[in-house]
């Protein structure tokens, strides 16, 4: 039942020493061969590395664009919705309406946040982030627009005023038999 111990007392058969104890010549006493030399291969590697940091910033550039971007699909999807709702108040059209302004803001308020991991000494996100912006902006105004449709701001002073008239409309239009 001793045998571990006395296996591990005399040491492992199997372990192998890694340090060099020898009086022989080490490889760095010999001269490299012709055509070759380590300073050239240590050139290479720094090469190989700039390489890679180079291609992971324009990867990181194209993420960024692709993320400034994104908001034009939410636009072209939320601007589908609003006219489905058509230009009565109901629930959906307010419910699509408070969708469209609120979306926006939210994504204002986050968008250091947003391109956080993109973030590197070579890739300038300036440019995507101004495009991010606006599009949320432009997203900002159809919701505003979309309001306006429903007759939910206030435009005309009887909006503010009860002792006022309401506006007069410049147009009527209805369908129906004559």
């Amino acid at each position: 039942m001793d045998k571990g111990k006395a296996v591990m007392g005399m040491g492992r058969r199997w372990a192998v020493e890694f340090t060099d104890n020898s009086s022989s010549p080490s490889s760095r006493d010999i001269p490299d061969p012709l055509g070759f030399s380590r300073a050239s291969q240590d050139q290479d590697d720094s090469a190989l590395s700039r390489e890679k940091k180079n291609a992971e910033a324009n990867w990181k550039a194209q993420k960024a664009w692709e993320v400034a971007q994104a908001p034009f699909k939410n636009l072209m999807m939320m601007g589908f919705m609003m006219w489905m709702a058509g230009s009565t108040v109901h629930l959906f059209s307010i419910g699509i309406t408070v969708s469209a302004l609120w979306q926006p803001v939210s994504a204002l308020q986050g968008v250091g946040k947003v391109f956080e991991p993109y973030k590197d000494s070579k890739v300038d996100l300036l440019g995507p982030k101004l495009v991010f912006v606006a599009l949320n902006l432009v997203g900002l105004g159809l919701g505003v627009w979309k309001l306006n449709t429903l007759g939910l701001l206030p435009t005309h002073a009887s909006d503010w005023v009860s002792s006022l008239p309401p506006a007069q409309e410049v147009e009527y239009s209805g369908g129906g038999f004559l």
